[in-house]
């Protein structure tokens, strides 16, 4: 592929398209459409005219980015992914109204992935970036994922989910509308989240419980065996069988109120949410 497209001449002074910009005689761009430098489009994409691609941007082949949708420096989609598609929100079918969607950089989307523009309820579906999206993901309506995110293949997100920064999802998970998904968590394949996955956490199974620490993702962030111990601790108490859980937070709180990853933790459960988090199952 990359051969071939070195010998593919560039379009020059074509409305928005830079002159640096790569682009293959079958791909359709449609007028007011956004190339900026050293874009690669490859055979058979087609490009709306709402669309922005950022500089370094390389379309494989056979990609459709529409809607009002911009697509970050130095990202790069794979065949037959359909990006910025008005969402499959029933509500958005009466109102014909919807917010952007927003890619950021260095983002690997790859064959079959599909990515919705939001609707007027949220200010649009939001990608940040150095994220991968393997074979078959689906990110619906309104969701907003952060920073070196991994979600494996046949992942789907329904409207209004939050999965934060460095989070992994396995294989064949589904996550259930307004589900947040905390910093540092893994998901396991073939999991049906129907709530929370608290920070720091693995969550796995049918149905779906919470494990314990991310004990393996902790260790590669460089977390020290002292903040692993407190977090440890801390979920402890959280899933104790100590007064309500606002008792149990607040005991958390005083305790640990000088460590940021508990902090985290805290301000996960307290910032509200449509759903309870995953707890261990009790014996």
């Amino acid at each position: 592929m990359k051969e071939f497209m070195n010998n593919i001449t560039p379009l020059v002074g074509k409305g928005n398209i830079h002159p640096s910009a790569i682009i293959h005689p079958t791909a359709i761009i449609e007028a007011g459409a956004v190339i900026e430098a050293d874009v690669k489009v490859g055979p058979y994409c087609v490009v709306g005219a709402e669309v922005i691609l950022q500089k370094g941007v390389e379309l494989k082949s056979h990609v459709v980015v529409a809607g009002v949708t911009t697509v970050g420096e130095n990202s790069c989609i794979y065949p037959f992914a359909v990006i910025g598609e008005i969402s499959q929100d029933m509500k958005f079918y009466a109102s014909k109204e919807y917010t952007p969607l927003v890619i950021g950089k260095n983002n690997i989307i790859r064959e079959h992935v599909t990515m919705h523009m939001g609707t007027p309820a949220s200010t649009g579906t939001i990608i940040g970036d150095n994220n991968l999206f393997m074979v078959g993901v689906h990110v619906a309506h309104d969701c907003i994922v952060g920073n070196n995110c991994f979600l494996a293949n046949n992942v789907g997100l329904a409207g209004h989910v939050e999965v934060d920064d460095f989070a992994i999802i396995g294989g064949q998970t589904g996550v259930l509308q307004f589900t947040k998904i905390g910093r540092n968590a893994m998901v396991g394949g073939q999991t049906g989240l129907r709530q929370d996955v608290l920070p720091y956490s693995i969550v796995e199974g049918a149905p779906a419980y919470w494990q314990g620490l991310n004990l393996v993702g902790l260790k590669r962030k460089g977390f020290t065996l002292d903040q692993i111990k407190s977090m440890q601790e801390a979920y402890n108490i959280l899933f104790s069988d100590k007064g309500v859980v606002a008792d149990r937070v607040k005991e958390m709180k005083e305790k640990y109120s000088d460590l940021p990853e508990i902090a985290e933790i805290v301000k996960f459960i307290e910032t509200g949410s449509k759903h309870s988090f995953h707890q261990p199952v009790r014996k």
